[in-house]
């Protein structure tokens, strides 16, 4: 694993793709401007994008928000999904690959959100699991990352609940929409944890475990 060139696993080409990942729950699937009108509507649960340390999109932004993730993905620089539930077959968030180092089989997972509605159901896990599951085993990852807010403390929670580690913080890291700056923690997942890791995700997605 590790080459950069054909189509082996590892390599440039298999760290871009977007393939669609099927889960007990929900199933991830490649971005569209089709899943606009879902995602409007779960944003609006809880006017999720007011929450003044995140970036999340407002209705009205949705379809331009979809767009710079396309082009984003178009560039090779993020592989962006749909979080949908099987239970409903609707769109119920997105969450993205980026930070994308194939040299170095790294990645990050980020730029996450999910309707108020899905917490605590297993929606998260489930997509988590299906996101880390295509990184250590089909891309051979040897570690995977997440950053969030300082001030986001149900995100650091939920990030700690996954078995992710605290790795430090990036302090003044970002100016935010307001001028203010932000301290940005960093998570990590490591090769050798991923196996206690997935059997936590599996319990959790089962429904026997928090």
């Amino acid at each position: 694993m590790g080459s950069n060139d054909g189509d082996h696993p590892g390599s440039v080409a298999d760290f871009t793709a977007v393939p669609t990942l099927v889960g007990a729950r929900v199933t991830l699937a490649p971005l569209s401007l089709d899943h606009v009108p879902d995602l409007a509507e779960a944003v609006a649960e809880g006017d999720l994008w007011q929450t003044w340390y995140t970036r999340i999109p407002s209705p009205d932004d949705m379809a331009a928000a979809v767009q710079h993730r396309l082009d984003l993905r178009a560039a090779g620089e993020w592989v962006p999904w749909a979080v949908v539930r099987l239970d409903t077959g609707k769109a119920v968030g997105m969450t993205s690959f980026l930070n994308i180092r194939a040299d170095n089989r790294k990645l990050e997972i980020g730029s996450t959100w999910l309707a108020t509605s899905t917490q605590r159901t297993g929606i998260n896990s489930d997509a988590k699991l299906l996101q880390l599951t295509h990184a250590f085993d089909t891309l051979g990852c040897v570690a995977v990352e997440f950053r969030t807010h300082w001030h986001n403390q149900q995100s650091r929670a939920a990030i700690a609940r996954l078995g992710a580690k605290q790795d430090g913080i990036l302090r003044n890291n970002d100016i935010w929409r307001d001028g203010t700056l932000r301290d940005t923690v960093v998570f990590s997942i490591i090769e050798s944890e991923w196996p206690t890791v997935r059997l936590s995700l599996t319990e959790k997605v089962a429904g026997r475990a928090r």
